[in-house]
């Protein structure tokens, strides 16, 4: 799914799909307390989890409520880390709306300037009672505008969670990283996508951004990660 990947298609690697209409077993939102976590220190907690403690220790933390993303506690170290919902997945993801989904996510100082402010454009449109269709031209929008900024080099997050949920077909896959560059970067210059290559890329051209991702094989309580061919 769209989680970012896309020649594999995982929670964060969008692909390059339209908003067209999708029959699923997602079909529309479903109601919003299905998407929210009661225990605001539980959704600390997950946020956290997508990075070592000795990085996310000392992030901001922002948790997803009624009225959209809020700070819960304050960083120090420019690390912010979230719980991204479904509707964060590529366009054109089954699970677009999947309530089940959780994707703990922490981005460094540089991706916090363009992906969290793309990820609060989303869920905004979102709380509007905005259609999928809604979400994709508003985004595509936010960025021809310059509304919403590119990556700028440097740009990376963990996504090491155990307590992820990626959808109902991958489940809780793999922890990784990854990195966000502008759409100048091809993913040929890295190698990858190509066979027996461990980095996994997306051209997004709509998001004029190139996103990589990088398997790694523990999660961030340090246990060890279901290998590729699970």
């Amino acid at each position: 799914m769209r989680f970012i990947g896309r020649a594999f298609v995982l929670f964060l690697i969008a692909s390059q799909g339209t908003a067209q209409t999708i029959k699923t077993a997602y079909p529309s939102m479903a109601p919003l307390e299905q998407y929210l976590i009661a225990d605001r220190n539980a959704e600390i907690s997950l946020a956290r989890s997508a990075a070592p403690e000795s990085v996310s220790h000392d992030a901001e933390v922002l948790v997803f409520t009624r009225h959209g993303y809020e700070a819960a506690v304050k960083g120090t170290n420019g690390f912010v880390c979230m719980v991204a919902r479904s509707w964060s997945a590529g366009f054109d993801d089954p699970e677009f709306w999947n309530p089940k989904v959780l994707a703990p996510i922490c981005y460094n100082e540089l991706a916090a300037k363009s992906q969290v402010p793309a990820t609060i454009k989303r869920t905004r449109i979102v709380l509007a009672e905005g259609s999928r269709a809604q979400v994709f031209d508003g985004i595509k929008a936010a960025y021809a505008s310059g509304e919403l900024p590119v990556p700028e080099l440097g740009s990376m997050s963990y996504m090491l969670s155990a307590g992820t949920y990626s959808g109902d077909r991958y489940g809780h896959w793999r922890p990784h990283v990854m990195f966000f560059t502008p759409a100048t970067t091809t993913t040929k210059s890295w190698g990858a996508s190509l066979p027996n290559s461990p980095i996994m890329g997306i051209e997004l051209p709509a998001e004029r951004q190139t996103v990589f991702l990088i398997p790694v094989g523990k999660w961030s309580n340090g246990t060890l990660a279901p290998s590729e061919k699970h």
